[in-house]
């Protein structure tokens, strides 16, 4: 029999009379891969911090059998050095640590990794990690001989890694068995038959509805005729009989039609799947580009101090499509995306190019404005709309109405996501923006760049990602971009 490597039992947290997590048992075993997730703020890092004991459970009691090995999630940073070739509102800063956050990642891993554990506790491991960092995580992490509690909102990890998911929704967690793609159908099965079933809970409550309606008018038909029938009897007693005999039938209509009401309210409720409204996001005539290609190089050099990283490169970015850019940390990516915003020397940008730019930096607004204000004064889109945005990004409820500048780090990024694909641009350059975005809010944004009609380059290193938008992708390596 596996060993029992953790084990909650009644388990309740509460923050501000609020309830995050409430489970009544859960345990992780010897050999078990599980898989978190969840929306940002469900409490998957929570529940990661309840096994390891960094926070203590409002009641019940988390029992811990074996050593384990815990990874943090590297937080979302804010910033605070103004840059003004970003937008007006919001002010940029560059971390000035010794170590990249890619370094960084890969450095606390190693620690982990340094030593064996009976169970790994992993938050969000890929987060700054280029190609090589997400291959030496798996190569680790493959063959590992332990249970394995892993959070990431890297698909293609969590099908690699796991074979369960724990799924945290309305504090509670519900189990299922398989890795995130089976997670998936799983979802859609349920999805499917939720449908089926909401459908099959109108018709059999119209179809009460409609027989409790029918005996009810058969009851008011009754009645008329009973009344005609009193004043008959007056004139001819011997009708007096049939009088009660109709009151009688109109009063068990009555009762059969209250009785079918009353099935109609004992009926149990299935609600309807919530379709989420189709983002669309238009482009002003006057932001048109007609070049066939509004980016092209010509034996463009790119150097960082005596650094040469990209060396006598040509290509021609394609009106329109949505373009990956993919390389080690450090091969040059970030700085080829700074060139183009500033039109370096051996690059022809379209005249009427307006370029929007997403970094890998820190971020934190500045204004008083409320989030939804904030959208409001810097695009032209209706409010129903801009609404719509926000929501897919999890601005939901009070959320709209919160300072801006009292975000939170990753809260700013989603902001900033969605302050890009609202402004006045025509091309937009997105350095890692899946980093310190839960999958949902992922998915959410391959919706904005399947629907944006503007020409994207965009740099990532999640696999699942590349291959759901991108019309193409070129690779930097050895100073070279080499189209793919």
């Amino acid at each position: 029999m596996e060993q029992i490597c953790f084990e909650l039992e009644n388990i309740e947290i509460n923050y501000l009379d609020k309830e995050i997590l409430k489970i009544d048992r859960l345990a992780v075993h010897q050999f078990d891969r599980i898989g978190i997730v969840g929306k940002n703020g469900v409490g998957k890092s929570t529940l990661l911090k309840l096994l390891t004991g960094h926070i203590q459970p409002t009641q019940g009691k988390v029992n811990r059998h074996v050593e384990y090995g815990y990874f943090e999630q590297l937080e979302a940073p804010n910033g605070n050095e103004a840059d003004p070739r970003l937008l007006g509102k919001l002010q940029v800063s560059k971390k000035q640590d010794f170590l990249s956050g890619g370094e960084q990642t890969r450095l606390k891993l190693a620690q982990v990794f340094s030593h064996y554990y009976e169970c790994l506790l992993i938050d969000e491991p890929t987060t700054h990690l280029d190609q090589e960092g997400i291959s030496y995580l798996l190569d680790e992490l493959r063959y590992y001989y332990g249970a394995l509690v892993l959070i990431s909102h890297d698909r293609a990890v969590l099908d690699e890694l796991v074979t369960t998911i724990w799924e945290i929704h309305d504090g509670k967690v519900n189990v299922y068995a398989g890795n995130y793609s089976e997670y998936i159908a799983q979802k859609q099965l349920e999805r499917t038959q939720q449908t089926q079933a909401h459908e099959q809970f109108l018709k059999e409550k119209n179809r009460l509805e409609k027989a409790a309606e029918e005996k009810k008018k058969t009851a008011e038909k009754i009645a008329k005729a009973s009344s005609m029938s009193k004043k008959e009897s007056k004139a001819k007693p011997n009708r007096m009989f049939e009088t009660k005999s109709k009151g009688t039938g109109q009063k068990a209509l009555q009762r059969a039609a209250k009785a079918i009401e009353h099935r109609v309210e004992k009926l149990h409720t299935v609600e309807a799947v919530q379709e989420e409204r189709p983002i669309i996001f238009h482009q002003a005539s006057t932001l048109e580009l007609h070049n066939k290609f509004p980016i092209m190089a010509d034996r463009l050099s790119i150097c960082a101090g005596d650094n040469v990283l990209l060396e006598d490169v040509s290509f021609q970015i394609p009106l329109g499509k949505k373009i990956a850019i993919t390389g080690n940390n450090g091969s040059g990516k970030s700085t080829l995306f700074q060139t183009i915003v500033d039109k370096g020397p051996g690059l022809t940008i379209s005249p009427k190019a307006k370029i929007g730019l997403f970094q890998q930096m820190s971020y934190q607004f500045t204004s008083d404005e409320t989030v939804l204000q904030l959208l409001q004064t810097s695009s032209t889109y209706e409010d129903g709309f801009l609404r719509s945005v926000l929501h897919s990004m999890r601005f939901v409820g009070t959320d709209l109405q919160k300072k801006v500048q009292s975000l939170s780090g990753g809260e700013a990024i989603r902001l900033q996501i969605c302050q890009l694909f609202l402004g006045e641009y025509n091309i937009l350059l997105l350095d890692e923006p899946t980093n310190f975005l839960d999958i949902h809010a992922i998915q959410a944004l391959e919706k904005f760049i399947k629907s944006y009609k503007g020409t994207i380059l965009f740099i990532s290193h999640d696999k699942q990602f590349i291959a759901n938008v991108a019309d193409g992708q070129f690779h930097i390596s050895d100073k070279k971009l080499i189209q793919k």
